[in-house]
């Protein structure tokens, strides 16, 4: 099983497990975690002027590169004493390029921003403003594990997570400190380097094969969707892949119906070019995005766009951070390229990274219910891509902490196969409703499986 998942899959069963990737170069696997910096594409500079574009990589231009991010430097507002770092930032009301998704950035990856983060929007070609909408500002823990290349590459960015607004022509923004109660509220410090990023997804490309692209004959280069398969067809797909039919039964959930990069209109060219991989996936984080719910699942594709472009090119990352995202209809999207079968690693729970998944709900679910088609989603997915790997979803595993607010780097740590962000990281992720069904998911993936 680790053979077959470590290398290559088998030309007889590659087409329908192989992702569409469309790269400007050839890819080339990793053999380990570690990078460095000069895999990270499309790195974006600050400039001191008020408002700048974050365009894609260097040979990008407007006609190949779909969206664009507006990044306008925060400043003290007014009656905020300027000493050290003032206790409120912001912006006024504005009139900017067309928006929908919304985010805050700062220098230092490493610092949190202790305080609120409120924004409201004017609905593109009215005069409608919304109300004020809170930011979730505890986001730097969906981030690269420390020590990685990903993690400390120069380009990266604290960051809040980014909120789904709509289409929006203008913006007004505030955001306050919440520091020491005992200190001065002009001294209560907010991270250096305050932006707010105003990001355009673009429209959805129109059908058709992915320029650049480096398949060696795998699969359709346009693919847009991987097919569901039944149980017994993925566990035919599976023997096939193997080379030999197992000793005993493989515990595999059928394979679910996942819409590639390319189906949900992935930019290519904004992702660093290579591939990281750890050796195996032993365990599910199920977070949300934290970007509000109010998208429709037309919408989602757009959203995912606006997610990747956010943490590539705003947050400094080489790609999206989860591996896979699901919408409010129950459908699953491909996330981190490199290999929907594969232990890609991803940028999704700090510490946690290595061999491990990150499976994103979109919403915010806090208070909010999710839908039962998410849920189902989320235990059909765990249900192959965890039996890929022989791991039993009601199961218990250990996972070694590269560091963080709840585990020690280095520590050993017993975990649900299926977990929480929260079960790996001090953080209100994937919120107290949509955590509160992460029992039932379990049951109903190993359900999947067979056990």
């Amino acid at each position: 099983m680790r053979d077959y998942l470590a290398s290559s899959i088998g030309v007889a069963c590659a087409a329908a497990l192989v992702l569409p990737l469309t790269l400007t170069a050839p890819a080339q696997a990793r053999p380990s975690p570690t990078e460095t910096g000069s895999d990270l594409a499309g790195a974006a500079t600050d400039v001191a002027d008020s408002a700048t574009d974050r365009a894609g990589s260097p040979v990008a231009t407007e006609a190949t590169v779909p969206g664009s991010t507006q990044s306008l430097p925060l400043a003290p507002l007014s009656g905020t004493r300027a000493v050290g770092a003032a206790a409120e930032q912001g912006l006024t009301p504005r009139n900017v390029r067309r928006f929908s998704l919304v985010g805050v950035v700062w220098n230092d990856p490493a610092t949190e921003l202790h305080g609120r983060v409120q924004v409201r929007t004017r609905a593109d070609g009215t005069t409608h403003w919304s109300g004020w909408q809170d930011v979730e500002t505890h986001s730097h823990e969906h981030a690269p594990d420390p020590d990685t290349a990903e993690g400390s590459a120069h380009r990266a960015r604290g960051s809040t997570a980014p909120l789904w607004v709509g289409d929006s022509d203008g913006v007004e923004v505030r955001v306050r400190a919440e520091g020491d109660r005992a200190a001065a509220p002009d001294t209560r410090a907010l991270p250096g380097g305050l932006r707010l990023e105003l990001v355009d997804p673009g429209a959805q490309p129109s059908a058709g094969t992915p320029k650049g692209s480096s398949r060696a004959g795998l699969a359709p280069q346009a693919a847009s969707v991987i097919p569901a398969l039944s149980k017994e067809q993925t566990e035919r797909e599976l023997t096939a892949a193997q080379g030999s039919a197992p000793r005993t039964q493989p515990y595999i959930g059928p394979r679910p119906r996942i819409i590639t990069r390319h189906g949900w209109g992935a930019d290519e060219s904004l992702r660093a070019r290579s591939f990281v991989y750890t050796s195996k996936v032993k365990a599910a984080f199920v977070h949300h995005t934290a970007s509000g719910n109010k998208y429709s699942c037309s919408q989602a594709p757009s959203v995912i766009r606006g997610i990747y472009r956010y943490h590539v090119l705003s947050s400094g990352w080489r790609d999206i951070g989860y591996n896979f995202l699901v919408d409010k209809c129950g459908n699953i999207y491909e996330g981190r390229a490199g290999g929907v079968t594969k232990a890609v690693m991803g940028a999704h729970t700090l510490g946690f990274n290595s061999n491990s998944m990150g499976i994103a709900v979109l919403g915010t679910f806090s208070s909010a219910k999710p839908a039962a088609a998410a849920v189902n989603a989320v235990a059909k997915l765990t249900a192959w891509k965890l039996g890929l790997y022989g791991a039993n979803p009601r199961g218990k595993t250990y996972l070694k902490s590269a560091g963080g607010n709840l585990y020690r780097k280095g520590k050993n740590v017993r975990l649900n196969v299926i977990s929480g962000h929260r079960d790996g990281f001090a953080t209100e992720c994937p919120g107290k409703q949509l955590y509160g069904k992460l029992g039932s998911a379990r049951s109903t993936s190993a359900r999947f499986q067979g056990r």
